[in-house]
């Protein structure tokens, strides 16, 4: 999984696999379209307006959790308002 963003346009793309031909976009509201196959398979979610969307709740990080052992990884994100 990549997490990447463009401050220029204010976009982040998370990304489960590499894109595919076949991968149509569905786009779910104003702010959020998923890449998805023919199969169900999703290959990636664009966060559109990613700064308002990506700082909300976790103060411009992203925690990374294990489910099974409880384990808590924080990444703070450098993103800036260009």
């Amino acid at each position: 999984m990549r997490l990447s963003y463009d401050p220029r346009h204010n976009i982040a793309y998370i990304r489960f696999q590499g894109k595919s031909k076949e991968v149509e976009s569905v786009k779910i509201s104003d702010e959020l379209i998923v890449d998805i196959a023919p199969d169900g398979t999703v290959y990636g979610i664009e966060l559109l307006n990613a700064n308002e969307q990506l700082q909300k709740e976790d103060r411009g990080q992203i925690s990374i959790i294990n489910e099974a052992t409880g384990e808590l990884v924080a990444v703070p994100l450098s993103i800036s308002n260009a």
